[in-house]
């Protein structure tokens, strides 16, 4: 059995930090990158399935970027991950979830596992959408934010538990293979040991082209997003004013701010 599991290393700001001078994003040298929380919980539940049977089960970890998301990727192989791949081109600069879901499909498609996990959504944009975009581009069975697993080894359909909105929970049976994206709290993500981390440090990272997935550049890039952005900056602050007086003063007070804000 094959678990492939789709990783993102995500960028969080520093405490000062400055907009790129085409105001799209911020300045690389302000960012500051780790493994997504979330697919740390994706990775842990293949884990748990690797490690409930004797039978040999591969966990794959994936993920799209430059260079530097191989340290995320080592991060995934000092906790067990049997393989890493990462997938770059220059041309994938600027592509949106949904084509970095079609890249996630490709590679799903050469490496033929029998289930694909992802985090719920990445803590940098929160989008949610590339996991499902990616199931809807294998044509596969899906189910979104998963808080409970039970799967048995070669069966053809899983037992899960996902969120929904209100607080409520729902059990569904899903055919396999199938695609799911992890919500976080399904499982406690373990940390890498000193031996992992060095047998980590000395396995290799396959790196694949776009053509060795069958995609071109122009499959990929701002270009064909679907989504783009436009412009990136720091929003004005607002002001409080607190109103002092009686009730009626309060009252009346508010009411020729009001007019104000309307110009009247």
């Amino acid at each position: 059995m094959k678990i492939l599991v789709a990783v993102k290393q995500v960028a969080a700001l520093d405490e000062d930090f400055e907009i790129r001078a085409d105001k799209k994003d911020v300045e690389e040298d302000f960012l500051l990158y780790d493994l997504n929380e979330w697919d740390d919980f994706s990775l842990e539940e293949a884990m748990k399935i690797k490690e409930s049977t004797d039978t040999e089960v591969e966990v794959v970890v994936v993920s799209v970027g430059p260079d530097r998301v191989d340290e995320s990727l080592r991060k995934c192989l000092a906790k067990g991950a049997d393989r890493a791949i990462r997938v770059w081109d220059d041309a994938i600069e600027g592509s949106d979830s949904i084509v970095i879901s079609r890249i996630l499909a490709e590679v799903a498609k050469k490496e033929m596992p029998d289930m694909v996990f992802a985090g719920v959504q990445s803590s940098d944009q929160a989008f949610s959408a590339t996991g499902i975009s990616t199931a809807a581009y294998l044509n596969w069975p899906h189910a979104a934010v998963v808080a409970d697993l039970q799967y048995k080894l070669g069966s053809s359909s899983a037992m899960i538990r996902r969120e929904l909105e209100g607080g409520m929970l729902q059990e569904v049976e899903i055919n396999c293979p199938a695609v799911l994206t992890i919500q976080l709290g399904i499982n406690k993500p373990r940390y890498a040991s000193l031996r992992g981390i060095k047998q980590a440090a000395a396995k290799p990272i396959e790196e694949v082209a776009l053509s060795d997935i069958g995609l071109s550049a122009a499959d990929v890039g701002a270009g064909s997003s679907m989504s783009r952005v436009r412009r990136m900056y720091i929003p004005a602050k607002g002001r409080a004013q607190m109103i002092e007086g009686t009730i009626a003063e309060q009252a009346t007070k508010l009411i020729q701010i009001i007019n104000e804000f309307k110009g009247a």
